[in-house]
This record gives structure tokens, C-alpha cells and sequence, in this order.
């Protein structure tokens, strides 16, 4: 992989401005979020039905603690195979394959009533959802030129925040109605609307019928990959994975999504601990996913502002990253406040943070290596995060019982800032190497 990337083509006299419809890319960008949101949706409704599942089955920590494992490992199995076999069959049936088959999964939570019926529920979802970061990170490399890609991811990712933060509004009000099975039915069969819409608008840039003149011009620079070279054939992935910026991306995936697991599946339950019940989670959890939507868009942003500054894409990203760490440092006071909304605050502001640092941690990938090798990267990484889960979730099980939740959030703070010394240190190497 040698020099930087091309320049953007300039458009020729004949497309020198946009279409006034809205661009394909942005529809296709429109779908990605709305499946990263059904995602967190079906992941979040355990989460947000921990403390009560918790009395109505007679869970311990423990059990609680190997429920959450079961989907880490299946998400980290999963992922393991997801980025490849996307790469091979393509995003438009994958995608669809894999939204269909995890909304059938949360729906089976609902079928079950035991500890390991909710391993095995959750580990068949882990398995399923293992497809949509892959699938949605390829589709962006495909449709958005190198300048909007962090936006871009930016934005489908905050249908992450989104997904959490619709699950406490939405769960409450089916366990009134219906029970906790009726919330996991209910929030699963909307997941199975999706593939529908996927499959009808879809298509490749190159196969899209719909894409104009000015937009194929814009996204002609994705035909060829980051250094400016045609993508490599099949054979050539066991070299694209010794690149030092593949494993810039795996470790930092290994260090930071733990934390993020740690949001997602314990703040409800730090929540508890400070006297919010069912019904008074909604506002906590919402606070703290529409303050990290808008840290995943912002930081998206940055570094396509620093970009269209001069900036190069390296040095962008990891401005914006460095950003990022320094919103989620403060973190680390917020089991010591005696105030419930300060503590609130400053878990908002770092998950802000980290959704921001995923932003461009995401785009390094579509930076650096070959399109073709983009879905399997991308997979290898959301393995180890995974695995990373796993171990997260066994060591909170333990720290819980007996130290309680500052150990934790002190190293979920300290992380961002090993990983981001590695990632500068690892692409030195890869540019070196290139």
C-alpha cells in the first residue's frame, strides 16, 4: 500500500451540481440507521428488563452475568465469519439474512423461561446480530467517498443510541400491557419489516438504476481502494490483515467495546442501585442516548470538517479521537457523586464520547485497507470486542460483589487512552511499511 489517497475527481461541466433529489447514498445511509436501531432495540430490551427479570425469575448476579456472556459469545463467534461471508455473498442478501434472522431470535425470548432457554436466546441473537456493523460499514465504504465516511458512520451509528434509547420508552409499555414476553415478541416482529424495504432499494453503485451522473462521478474514487490501488483478489486478505492498521482496529475494538457492554447491559442496573425503578428509567437512559447520538454525528463530523480543511484522513481521525477520550475521562467520577443527575451527565457525556471514538475508529478500516477486505477486518475486530465483552462481563459479575461500580468505570475511562496511544503507534508502522 503506497502514497495517499487520489483526489476527488472534479465533476464534469455536465454534473457540476447535485440532483435536488436526494442522493442514493443517503437512502441507502437511511436504511443502515434504521437497522443499527432495530439492533440495539432487541439487544437493549434485556437490559432494560435486568432488575425485573431479575425478582420475576429468581436470577442472581450470576446468572444475569452468563445471560449477558451468551450473546458476547455468539456475537463473537458470529463475527468471526460475518465479515467474510459478507465479502463473499455480497451486503444485499447478507444483510437481509441477518435482520431477519435476529428478529426471529428476540422474539424466542418470549418462548422461554430459565436461565439457559435465555442463554440460548440470546446466544442465537448474539449469532445474527454479528452481521449488521460488518454489513453497514462495507455498504458505507461502497457509497460514500473517503471525505463523508466518518459522517456517514457517524450518523447509522447513532441508530445505536437510538435502538437503547426507544427500548426503555417502548418496554415499559408492553410490560404493562403484555408482560416481559410480550415486550420481546413485540420488539422483534418489527425487525422482520426491514429486509423487505433492503431488498427492494439496494443495489451496488455500480447495478443501481436510480444513481445519477453527479453521484456516480462522486463515488467513482470507491472502485479502487484507500492507497489508490485495485482492490486484491480473495488470496490476498492474509496480507491485508498483516497490515499494521488491521491490527490498529482490532485492539483498539478489544479494548474500548467492553466498555461500551458495560453501558449498555449494566448502567440500567447502576441505575437501580441509585433508587430508579422500571418506570423511571425511560428519562436517565435517554438522556444518556440522545447525548451520545449527537457525540457519534459530532464526531463523525470533525474529522470530515478537519478533512475538507486540509487535514489528511490519519491525522483527522485520530484529532477527533483524542477528542473523544477527553469527554470520556470525567467518566470515572460518577459513582462517586452524591447526585443521581451528575452521575447521569457525565455517563451521557462518555458515552458520547465513545460513540464518537467508534465513528472513526470504524472509517480507519475504509482509510487504509482494500474494500474487499473491509467486511472481514471489520468482523475480526467486532470478534475480539466481543470476546472482550465476554471477559467485561464475567469481571463486573465478580468486581460488583465485591467492590462495587468505581473500579469500573475508572477503567473503563483508562482504556480510551492506551488504545489510542496503539493506534498512533500501529499506523506510524503501517505508513512506514506502505
Amino acid at each position: 500500500m503506497s502514497g495517499p489517497p487520489p483526489p476527488l475527481p472534479m465533476p464534469t461541466q455536465h454534473a457540476a451540481a447535485p440532483p435536488r433529489a436526494v442522493g442514493v447514498r443517503w437512502t441507502v445511509l437511511a436504511l443502515l440507521f434504521a437497522a443499527t436501531t432495530l439492533c440495539y432495540l432487541d439487544r437493549t430490551v434485556l437490559a432494560v428488563l435486568g432488575p425485573t427479570l431479575t425478582e420475576a425469575l429468581h436470577w442472581s448476579e450470576g446468572d444475569y452475568s452468563h445471560v449477558v456472556m451468551a450473546f458476547q459469545l455468539a456475537y463473537a463467534i458470529g463475527l468471526a465469519a460475518a465479515g467474510r461471508f459478507l465479502d463473499v455473498i455480497g451486503v444485499r442478501l447478507g444483510y437481509a439474512l441477518a435482520v431477519g434472522a435476529w428478529s426471529l431470535a428476540a422474539m424466542a425470548h418470549a418462548l422461554v423461561g430459565s436461565v439457559s432457554g435465555f442463554m440460548t436466546a440470546r446466544f442465537l441473537l448474539g449469532l445474527a446480530e454479528a452481521g449488521n456493523f460488518p454489513a453497514a460499514i462495507k455498504s458505507v465504504a461502497q457509497w460514500f467517498p473517503i471525505r463523508e465516511r466518518a459522517l456517514a458512520t457517524g450518523i447509522f451509528n447513532s441508530g445505536a443510541n437510538i435502538g437503547a434509547l426507544v427500548a426503555p420508552l417502548l418496554v415499559a409499555l408492553l410490560v404493562t400491557r403484555w408482560g416481559w414476553q410480550g415486550a420481546f415478541c413485540a420488539t422483534g416482529a418489527i425487525g422482520l419489516l426491514w429486509p423487505l424495504a433492503w431488498w427492494r432499494w439496494y443495489r451496488s453503485p455500480q447495478d443501481h438504476p436510480r444513481l445519477g451522473a453527479y453521484e456516480r462521478a462522486l463515488l467513482a474514487p470507491t472502485a479502487v481502494d484507500a492507497a489508490g490501488v485495485p482492490a486484491p483478489a480473495g488470496r490476498a486478505i492474509r496480507q491485508v490483515l498483516g497490515q499494521p492498521a488491521s491490527w490498529a482496529f482490532v485492539i483498539a475494538k478489544l479494548m474500548t467495546d467492553p466498555v461500551w457492554w458495560f453501558y449498555l447491559y449494566w448502567f440500567p442496573k447502576f441505575l437501580h442501585t441509585q433508587g430508579v425503578e422500571l418506570q423511571g428509567l425511560p428519562l436517565p437512559m435517554a438522556i444518556v442516548y440522545l447525548v451520545s447520538d449527537a457525540g457519534s454525528i459530532l464526531g463523525g463530523w470533525l474529522s470530515s470538517h478537519l478533512m475538507a480543511r486540509g487535514w489528511t484522513s490519519t491525522s483527522a481521525r485520530q484529532l477527533a479521537m483524542l477528542c473523544c477520550v477527553l469527554c470520556i475521562l470525567p467518566v470515572v467520577f460518577a459513582p462517586a457523586l452524591h447526585s443521581l443527575w451528575w452521575s447521569v451527565a457525565l455517563v451521557a457525556l462518555a458515552a458520547a464520547g465513545h460513540q464518537g471514538w467508534s465513528a472513526n475508529l470504524f472509517t480507519l478500516v475504509s482509510d487504509h485497507l482494500p474494500q474487499s477486505a473491509v467486511g472481514t477486518v471489520v468482523g475480526i475486530g467486532g470478534t475480539a470486542g466481543a470476546l472482550g465483552g465476554v471477559l467485561m462481563a464475567f469481571v463486573v459479575g465478580w468486581v460488583l460483589q465485591y467492590a462495587g461500580y468505581q473500579p469500573l468505570f475508572i477503567i473503563g475511562a483508562a482504556v480510551y487512552v492506551v488504545s489510542l496511544l496503539v493506534i498512533r503507534t500501529l499506523l506510524k508502522r503501517h505508513t512506514a511499511s506502505g
